[in-house]
């Protein structure tokens, strides 16, 4: 009779603990759902969002208007995926995010000195690296096609990732500027 009434016990106890966990993981996914919604409503978050997905229209919009988009699949790649072009969306969404940081945080506050060398590193690698590298890739790419050519060596040509001119860089900066003022004052 010990026994079972030992078991009874055991079994009784396992039942509640299961359900205590139900209960703690339901809280835990009320806290989830809610701090989602006010990463959603946050306004740095909305600025640098929209930012990005702006720059990357217009870009797109530029790119019809100068027939250079050939399928339905390359306008998506430009809206979502493709880098390089007028306006830098990467400057456009940390210039949003360091002019955002700046109105709500204080430019004095450790949060928007981050942004801030966060978003020069972001501006020197478009203007600089990313399309020193881009041209690098071209000029390589054209030695690989004149070797191929006079059938030296076969080359598969590599990516060549657009960089950034600065009047690009600039109007990213510009664009993101005036979403941050925007999600942060209004």
């Amino acid at each position: 009779a010990y026994k079972f009434l030992f078991l009874f016990i055991i079994s009784w106890r396992t039942l509640l603990d299961k359900i205590l966990l139900l209960g703690k993981i339901c809280i835990m996914l009320a806290l989830a759902r809610n701090q989602f919604q006010l990463l959603l409503t946050n306004p740095v978050f909305l600025a640098g969002v929209c930012s990005w997905f702006s720059a990357q229209f217009i870009k797109t919009v530029i790119k019809l208007l100068s027939h250079k988009v050939r399928s339905f699949r390359e306008v998506i790649e430009l809206l979502f995926w493709r880098t390089g072009g007028m306006p830098s969306s990467h400057t456009a969404l940390v210039c949003s995010l360091c002019t955002s940081i700046g109105i709500r945080s204080g430019i004095n506050s450790d949060i928007f000195v981050l942004s801030g060398c966060f978003m020069l590193v972001v501006v020197r690698d478009a203007l600089g690296v990313r399309r020193s590298s881009g041209i690098q890739a071209k000029l390589l790419n054209e030695i690989g096609i004149a070797l191929t050519k006079h059938e030296l060596i076969k080359v598969k040509p590599i990516k060549e990732v657009q960089g950034h001119k600065p009047i690009e860089v600039i109007i990213g900066c510009l664009l993101g500027l005036c979403m941050g003022v925007a999600f942060s004052v209004l």
